[in-house]
């Protein structure tokens, strides 16, 4: 092993304390989204830190954005520490937003309680050890090789929990993930001895089937939308859920269900609307002429987009060849394009190589089952070397009690960092 590579490893050791530290102070700052609290606070807390291990930072407000208001700014920060020579740049990008808290926490959800070497709280393993561990990394790749080439950034963005728009989507149009200003990009979500290509594409849909309101002891004079509705669903469950079924990718989408084509129906309500907190009086009696469902429909690499629209489409356009009456409306909510990096790209080849130089293993090659924000590097910026790979165990994002371990932060800022070096200096410390 160089001598170099063996500073760097002895620099991540030592900055152990260092790193359990940051992931704390990352934690305590409760950015729950939605609404979106706290984005600048932890943008200056973040700007703080880099600007002491001399990085240029810009924050940037990503304004009119889905959630911009000015009760609720969303604050992103990018932050570039320049190299002695012109190179590639290799980018870190992590969201600083977490969910809601929910229940069955034993442990203070933003105390950030070191137990059992692991951190615990919202946002410990999604993502904030993760930016943690890319900030120990690079600054123990650039005391070790100061004189490297090309330019490292780290980057906290905001609202990638909810559709990322407001975060690495804006950054994407501003041009910050252009190819020409950015050729590596490392997203660190938990997935700790994997690597993540890609995600499956996304569909979602508004339907809502009409009827005629009339007294509810004469329903024969009205038209009900809820039973119009479920004839919806009762071809869905004859016809599309079978077909969705059928169809396999070849994409290593993990966990293995998620190979196929998938729908969830989101949500679904029909009639008067929810009674108000406190009401303790009886509906009143409405055939309901309105119901309405929201689809989630996740989809492959070898679906198209437009066939995924029309098969929905053709499910309603049965029942209304069949159904007296029926009539709906159907409106596109959101849709995001399957990404997949090649498995032969510059940054899969080089993490795989560190990844297997730390922890002694191949990595398994995997795909989201759901999607994160390498779809608007892909998609926006234009920008295919673009993997997920970072601490943590992708099963504890969301839950109670989700925590980091000091260990797994330890190994991934030692992949990150050789990376770093593989890519940036003349010296080849993952071939030795």
């Amino acid at each position: 092993m160089p001598d170099l590579t063996k500073q760097f490893l002895k620099r991540v050791d030592d900055a152990r304390d260092d790193l359990i530290a940051l992931t704390q102070d990352l934690i305590r700052i409760p950015t729950v989204n939605p609404p979106g609290n706290d984005y600048l606070a932890i943008c200056e807390y973040l700007d703080r830190r880099l600007k002491s291990r001399g990085f240029e930072t810009e924050l940037v407000r990503a304004k009119d954005t889905p959630g911009d208001s000015d009760k609720y700014p969303r604050w992103n920060i990018v932050a570039r520490r320049t190299g002695a020579h012109g190179g590639d740049c290799v980018h870190f990008n992590s969201h600083i937003d977490v969910v809601e808290v929910g229940h069955g926490w034993t442990h203070d959800p933003f105390g950030a309680a070191l137990v059992d070497g692991r951190i615990y709280g919202r946002g410990s393993c999604d993502m904030k050890g993760g930016l943690a561990t890319s900030i120990i990394a690079a600054e123990a790749f650039l005391d070790t090789w100061p004189d490297f080439s090309g330019a490292v950034e780290i980057s906290g963005t905001a609202d990638e929990e909810t559709g990322g728009f407001g975060g690495v989507a804006y950054l994407c149009e501003q041009g910050f993930f252009s190819p020409e200003k950015v050729q590596h990009v490392i997203i660190p979500e938990p997935f700790k001895d994997r690597v993540c290509l890609g995600h499956r594409g996304v569909y979602w849909a508004e339907i809502e089937t009409h009827g005629r309101i009339a007294h509810g002891s004469m329903p024969f004079l009205g038209d009900c939308a809820v039973r119009h509705m479920g004839a919806v669903l009762a071809e869905m469950e004859s016809s599309l859920f079978p077909a969705l079924a059928r169809k396999r990718t070849d994409m290593p989408v993990i966990p293995e269900g998620a190979r196929q084509s998938t729908m969830n129906i989101n949500s679904l309500h029909g009639g008067q609307a929810e009674p108000e907190p406190g009401f303790t009086g009886l509906p009143s009696p409405c055939v309901p002429d309105r119901a309405k469902m929201i689809v989630d429909r996740r989809f492959l690499l070898e679906e198209n987009i437009e066939d995924v629209e029309a098969e929905i489409v053709a499910v309603l356009e049965k029942v209304k060849s069949e159904r007296e009456g029926f009539r709906y409306d159907m409106r596109e909510i959101h849709r995001v394009i399957p990404s997949m990096t090649a498995r032969d790209a510059p940054v899969v080849t080089t993490v795989s190589a560190a990844i297997q130089s730390v922890m002694g293993k191949e990595p398994q090659y995997v795909v989201s089952p759901g999607t994160y924000d390498q779809k608007h590097i892909d998609r926006i910026g234009r920008m295919k070397n673009c993997i997920a790979y970072g601490p943590g165990i992708l099963d504890l994002a969301h839950q109670p009690d989700e925590y980091i371990e000091v260990g797994d932060m330890l190994d991934s800022a030692k992949v990150m960092g050789l990376a770093l070096a593989e890519i940036l200096t003349g010296e080849t410390p993952l071939k030795t």
